[in-house]
């Protein structure tokens, strides 16, 4: 049997997999909040793993093992980062009063989390519409990663691979909703971790150990192994907080907590979400280790792909394509859903925050509503798929600022949202504007001192958040006393 043949068998029966789960959750999709938080009733394992496998995506497989390649095993501290901060810590802080605010405050998304808890209807427009642009743009970059793994691995045209990986997913999610989107997940990550294990042991046998990558690293250039090394600080720590402590603002991974069925569920998930973010070691590792395999790569991005074909057999190579498309899946197929609860929930409905009348997520069965998400959900991934298709230069681009921005947006609003009952609609309004400008304009301008946008983005939202609310009129008791369930 060819190689190609064996990638595709793998590969088309991982697909089918995926398909006929989408199938079987679409008869337990009954109602709106089914289709965009499960109805509040994910368990501890599939949340745990189904958030894992949202946050590690293609990108981070193949771009993690580019950094690795480019800067050494320093990159082990942005893995390190990962785990502990964009895991365990996120559940911690996070977890628990996520589930209780947005179950008090009956809503379904961040920006709808957003406008009820201060009070805005324009801070929630604003968040939906930085998260519908850039979410949009993210999946792009997804796409165009799986479609290159797929014409680097098994030959095909790079527009097969794309409306192959793109079709799939749109049909699971537009028809399953979440419980689709958390159960492929959950399947997702487990062939991930086989993948990036089988990859690494192979890798670290090729050249003869941990302890012998290190020294032959260092024999190359002492910066391949000491901290920062050939990175420096500013880069090594901006790129830390952006992919740990910046995912704490990223929507697809707070939809998690949503869905949870109580706050029980953190007792085990927090656990399991630990242990499978320590996946993350594993591509800036391995990553680092291909420079002794592969010295004259001309493209980092490479590392990876070229990696597999050399240490691994066919079958072996094979499960690893799966484990990277299953990365890439999870991530679209998470952002899909929050586009379109960004779409049907947050844009389409103008509602009065307080007042008694339509102030909440759609409830009950919803059918119009129900084909509403199942429709901007398809619209959405379509949208993504027409461009991943002929991709222009300037979405790559931008997809860097993707993350920079939304969590420049998000973060603060959604924190102190949820610790800081000063927080006024105001300070939450501004400290977005400000924060996703900052950081737009701080990667155009290419990223001065090396510092990835989301720092100073970050910094300014937080200050123009603190600020604002302090010299403003503090929110009214009503608005308080629903988000903390106090005052009844």
């Amino acid at each position: 049997m060819s190689n190609v043949a064996i990638y595709g068998t793998v590969l088309g029966v991982y697909l089918a997999v995926l398909i006929a789960m989408g199938l079987w959750m679409a008869r337990r999709t009954r109602s709106v909040e089914d289709f965009y938080i499960g109805g509040r009733q994910v368990g501890p394992w599939v949340t745990a793993f189904s958030f894992v496998a949202a946050y590690f995506s293609s990108v981070v497989i193949i771009g993690g093992g580019a950094f690795g390649y480019r800067f050494g095993m320093s990159t082990l501290w942005v893995a390190a980062s990962n785990v502990l901060i964009g895991c365990t810590l996120a559940w911690i802080v996070l977890g628990r009063r996520i589930w209780q605010f947005t179950k008090r405050l009956d809503t379904m998304t961040i920006p709808g989390f957003i406008g009820r808890r201060y009070d805005a209807r324009e801070a929630e427009i604003i968040s939906a519409l930085i998260i519908f642009v850039f979410m949009i743009v993210y999946n792009v970059s997804v796409l165009v990663g799986m479609g290159r793994i797929m014409e680097g691995l098994m030959g095909i045209p790079y527009t097969t691979g794309v409306l192959v990986a793109g079709v799939i997913i749109l049909m699971y999610v537009s028809i399953g909703g979440y419980l689709a989107v958390v159960w492929t997940s959950f399947i997702q990550a487990w062939i991930m971790i086989f993948g990036l294990l089988l990859l690494g042991f192979a890798t670290l046998h090729a050249v003869g150990g941990f302890t012998a990558a290190n020294v032959k690293l260092a024999a190359i250039d002492p910066g391949f192994v000491e901290t920062p090394g050939i990175w420096g600080w500013g880069g090594l720590i901006s790129f830390a907080l952006i992919v740990s402590f910046g995912v704490w603002g990223m929507p697809q991974l707070l939809v998690r907590f949503y869905s949870m069925k109580s706050t029980r569920v953190l007792r085990l998930g927090t656990i399991l979400a630990t242990l499978g973010g320590a996946m993350a070691i594993f591509p800036y590792a391995i990553g680092a280790a291909s420079r002794l395999l592969l010295p004259t790569l001309e493209n980092p991005d490479l590392a990876i792909p070229k990696l597999t074909e050399m240490v691994l057999n066919p079958w072996g190579a094979a499960i690893f394509l799966a484990g990277v498309m299953a990365a890439g899946m999870s991530t679209f197929a998470s952002v899909l859903i929050i586009v379109s609860g960004s779409i049907v929930e947050d844009l389409r409905r103008g509602r009065k925050i307080c007042g008694g009348h339509e102030n909440g997520a759609s409830k009950g069965s919803g059918s119009r509503a129900l084909l509403y998400g199942r429709i901007a959900s398809f619209g959405a991934g379509l949208v993504s798929l027409l461009i991943a298709l002929k991709p222009p230069g300037l979405v790559l681009v931008i997809t860097a600022f993707a993350w920079a921005v939304i969590a420049s947006a998000c973060l603060w609003p959604v924190v102190l949202g949820i610790y800081w009952r000063r927080g006024t609609r105001a300070g939450a309004t501004s400290s977005m504007i400000a924060g996703a400008a900052v950081a737009l304009v701080w990667m155009i301008a290419g990223r001065p001192l090396g510092i990835h946008g989301f720092i100073p983005g970050v910094i300014v939202s937080l200050v123009v958040f603190v600020l604002v609310s302090l010299v403003t009129k503090p929110p009214a008791r009503e608005i308080v006393d629903r988000a903390w369930g106090t005052g009844r």
